[in-house]
């Protein structure tokens, strides 16, 4: 994140939130689970043994949005990288126009 270069950000800023999507599962990992959908033939230990899958949905939300952002903050580099010929943080904020 305290390099000059807009790719390094983009791909700190990328593994920061693969690794809050990591947290966010281990959160809701419980040991000798079972996956969180109930069929008639598990239904009396579902309850006691399942994981919880709210963790699950939330990190698949995440991991769309970031795909997304990432995409986006990388298009913007491309965008000033052809018109500015840089993408150093130092060198860009010294020039007009």
């Amino acid at each position: 994140m305290f390099k000059e270069n807009i790719i390094k950000k983009v791909i700190a800023l990328s593994i920061l939130a693969n690794g809050i999507n990591v947290l966010i599962i281990i959160i809701g990992y419980r040991s000798g689970g079972i996956p969180p959908i109930a069929t008639p033939t598990n239904l009396n230990e579902f309850f006691t043994t399942a994981v919880d899958p709210l963790p699950q949905a939330l990190v698949l939300t995440s991991i769309v949005i970031a795909v997304s952002v990432t995409a986006f903050a990388l298009m913007l580099c491309y965008r000033i990288f052809k018109k500015f010929k840089t993408l150093d943080i130092k060198k860009l904020s010294t020039l007009k126009g």
